[in-house]
C-alpha cells in the first residue's frame, strides 16, 4: 500500500513540476504516472550498474556525481518513453534535483504516517 501511495504522490508531484518547468513536458497526466513507474524500474535496474561503473569519480566528488547519474536516468527515461520529453541535460539535472527533494519529502511524510 505504501509503494502505491508513494507512486501516486510522486506522479502528482512530477505532473505539477512539469507545469512550472516548461522544458519538462508530459503528454497527459497518465504519462506522468507511467514516467514514475519507468523511473522506479530504471533506478532499480540501471542505476546500480552506473553507480558501480562510476565508483572512482563518485568517491572523488564525495557522492555529488550521483546527481549526474540521476540526470542520466531521466534522459534514459525520456529516450525510452513516449509522452515525456526533456530539453537537454541541464533540464534533466534540474528536474533530478527537484525530484530528489520531493522524494525525500514524500518519504518523510510516509514514514511519519507509519509511525502513528
Amino acid at each position: 500500500m505504501r509503494l502505491i501511495l508513494k507512486l501516486i504522490l510522486m506522479g502528482l508531484i512530477v505532473w505539477g513540476v512539469s507545469k512550472f518547468l516548461t522544458a519538462i513536458r508530459f503528454e497527459d497526466a497518465a504519462a506522468a504516472f507511467i514516467f514514475v513507474i519507468v523511473l522506479a524500474l530504471l533506478n532499480a535496474i540501471v542505476k546500480p550498474i552506473l553507480i558501480i561503473l562510476t565508483i572512482p569519480i563518485t568517491i572523488l566528488t564525495l557522492g555529488i556525481f550521483l546527481i549526474f547519474i540521476n540526470a542520466i536516468i531521466i534522459l534514459l527515461a525520456d529516450y525510452l518513453m513516449e509522452g515525456f520529453t526533456v530539453d537537454g541535460f541541464i533540464w534533466a539535472f534540474i528536474f533530478s534535483l527537484i525530484l530528489s527533494v520531493a522524494n525525500s519529502l514524500v518519504e518523510a511524510l510516509l514514514t511519519e504516517k507509519d509511525a502513528e
